[in-house]
Parts: structure tokens; sequence; C-alpha cells
């Protein structure tokens, strides 16, 4: 069979998105058969009223907390053993993408013998799993940036290695997610600010990512302008309902397109974080227009198109690449990892993690060790060349 427009297409669960739709939430456990769930969320979530309010709604329902912002083996075992230990059947996933992933995993591991690391999204080491028993899993983003909420796979760090792999199985999707745009008002700015890079990272890197999915592309050309539109809005006002829903459709669309593939941003946003514990989606924002450069060659014919979507004065690659320079300062984006605190020692090494991390397969130019160190290294400079 040629390889030539060959593709295999998924589309994601349901999604019941609208204020107040978080009272759904107990009917949509009962429709799935969960009883006893384990409510997962985050340290930072776990005293809020939007958890109270949860448990209120759910009958037996217990709290798993124990989840940094770059989640980790040790927090994911500790998951597990409260889900044995609870006899529970199924998992509330309630929060950003940490405790979006660390559930899906919670729920997939718990019926797993085989370590982790086995499952990682390479070739089809997902195969390896038990699929009987994985618990049913519904989605409460409380964020808008990693679409977690419809993807099939979770990141969780190594701390051993200090990487961050990417555990993937079909049933780690959730049945289905609960999009309630009043569950994120209490969201900081610089947070609202991340977590939309992350999603305009997702819709931009999909969209470059040369595979044919013209399902996906329309994705994320509709995602970047949602994001453009819409993020500052819900920065500037965190109670701005409209822009909220708009960003959770946001989120949700960029990991739809992002089956595709991601790229380099995500390479070496990935061994940042997993070393500096950096956020996850403002590390994207500050690759962002040094990946650009870096893919420019390989991405410039795809421009036009999304100039024209965000209606840019001319359609080209530095009408794209200015307009992202503008946002980011707009919304106070740093503009260097430097300023995350990356130090020019650990350019190597990040490289070098950089370069194995799945995502760099899917980059529109597939860079070396060599080239990911030059683009770290121009990230923590801040050099884009004299633009």
């Amino acid at each position: 069979m040629s390889a030539f427009l060959t593709s295999a297409w998924n589309f994601p669960t349901r999604v019941l998105t609208g204020i107040g739709r978080i009272d759904d939430l107990a009917d949509v456990c009962r429709a799935h058969a969960i009883a006893r769930p384990l409510v997962v969320t985050d340290r930072g979530l776990a005293a809020s009223a939007i958890i109270a309010g949860i448990v209120e709604r759910l009958n037996k329902a217990a709290v798993f907390s124990d989840v940094k912002p770059n989640p980790t083996e040790a927090n994911l075992t500790a998951g597990v053993a409260a889900y044995r230990a609870g006899g529970h059947d199924g998992v509330v996933a309630v929060g950003g993408g940490s405790a979006l992933d660390i559930g899906k995993c919670v729920a997939f591991m718990q019926a797993q013998s085989r370590p982790v690391w086995d499952f990682e999204d390479v070739g089809d080491g997902w195969t390896r799993a038990t699929s009987e028993g994985i618990a049913p899993i519904i989605a409460v983003p409380t964020t808008a940036g990693t679409g977690s909420e419809v993807g099939r796979a979770g990141v969780i760090t190594n701390e051993a290695t200090r990487e961050k792999k990417i555990i993937f199985h079909p049933a780690m999707m959730p049945k289905v997610a609960i999009e309630d745009p009043e569950l994120a008002v209490s969201l900081p700015r610089h947070l609202t600010v991340g977590t939309g890079m992350d999603a305009l990272a997702h819709c931009f890197e999909a969209y470059c990512v040369d595979a044919f999915h013209p399902l996906a592309d329309g994705v994320a050309i509709e995602g970047l302008r949602i994001v453009d539109a819409y993020l500052p809005r819900a920065a500037a006002d965190s109670a701005d309902l409209k822009a909220r829903a708009y960003m959770f459709a946001a989120a949700s669309m960029g990991a739809t397109a992002f089956q595709k593939g991601l790229g380099a941003i995500h390479s070496v946003s990935h061994p940042v974080g997993a070393r500096y514990d950096t956020h996850h989606g403002m590390t994207n924002g500050v690759m962002f227009p040094y990946v650009m450069l870096a893919n420019r060659d390989a991405i410039a014919a795809k421009m036009p198109a999304l100039a024209r979507a965000l209606a840019l004065p001319s359609a080209d690659f530095d009408a794209v690449f200015d307009w992202i320079l503008a946002l980011r300062k707009k919304l106070d984006v740093p503009h260097t990892l430097a300023e995350l605190g990356v130090r020019e020692a650990d350019a190597k090494a990040i490289a070098a993690d950089a370069a194995r991390d799945p995502t760099a397969a899917s980059n529109p130019h597939r860079l070396s060790v060599a080239e990911f160190e030059a683009l770290t290294l121009a990230a923590i400079r801040g050099d884009l060349g004299g633009r």
C-alpha cells in the first residue's frame, strides 16, 4: 500500500460543556456504573470549594491529591494504592493537566502488573497492557490547556532519569469530559496564560506536522483563532465565562488535533520541565518563536492559510511569527528560558533528551542533537537571529 495520503483518524470522547454542567456529574457517574469514585486532583485544589462541591455530589467518594505540577511515578504509585485500598470502581479526575494525567494513569495502572514505563507511547508498547479491569474515567478540567480530558495518554516524570514519559492506552480516554467555565474563574492570570500557551502550542504544532489529516488541520486552525480571540480576554477578566468556555474548547481542540503529532516546542519543554519543574504551558510559550525559526523552511508553505484565518496583515511566515511575538508580549510570557531558571550548562543534556523525546519524530524538520542544543541555547539567550 502506498504511504501517500494514508493515515488513521480518531476523534475524542463525549464532552458536556456549559455553565452549571458540573451538576450532571452524578448522573454521568451512574451512567458509567461508577458508584465509589476516587476523585483525583492536585494539592492546590484539594481544599477548594470545587472539590468540596464534587464530593458532596458523589456518594462514597474519596479524594486523592498527592499530585505534583509535573507528576511523578511516586504520585502514580500512591494513587494506585489509594484506589485499590478504597475499593473504588472509577476515577473522577479534576483539575489541570497534571491531575487529569495522574487520574487517567491511576485508572489504567490499577489493572496492570508491569511497570508503567512499559507503556510509553513508543511503537506498540500499549499492547502489552491488560485491558480487562481498566477503570472508567470522568474528566473535569479546571484549566484550559492540555486537553487531557479528550486524550488517550498521560505524561509522567521518571525522577530517576529526569525524563518525562508519555504513557498511552486507548482505554485511558475519559468516558465523558465536563467543561464548566465556572470552574475556571478562580484560576490566576499567570496560570490562565500558561495553560493557554499550551493549547496554542498544541494547535500550532499539530497543524505544522507533515501528515495527512485535513480534519485535524481544520480543528487546529480554528483552535488557534479561538486562542487569539479569547485568551487575552480570559487573562484580563477571570470571570469572563464566554472566554473561559471558548478556551476550554480550544484546549480540547488542541488535544484532538495533536493526534497528528507534536514537535520541538514539546521536545524541549519536556526535559526542561523534568529538570526545573517549570510550568509546561509557559515553557511552551517561551519556546514558540525559537522553534518556529528552526522549522521555518519546513513550515513556511503552511503559514498563508493560518495567516488568513487570523486576519493578519500579510499571508506569510513573517506575519505569523510577528503575531506570536506580539501575543506573548501582550500576555507577559517570558522571552527566554533563562527567565525560567534554565542554565546554559544544561543545554547539552536537555538537547540529548529532546532528541529522544517521542515528539521529536514528528517535528517538521528532523533536528539532530547538535541542532537541539543550538535551539536550546538560543532560547536561553533570547537569540532570534537579529529579529
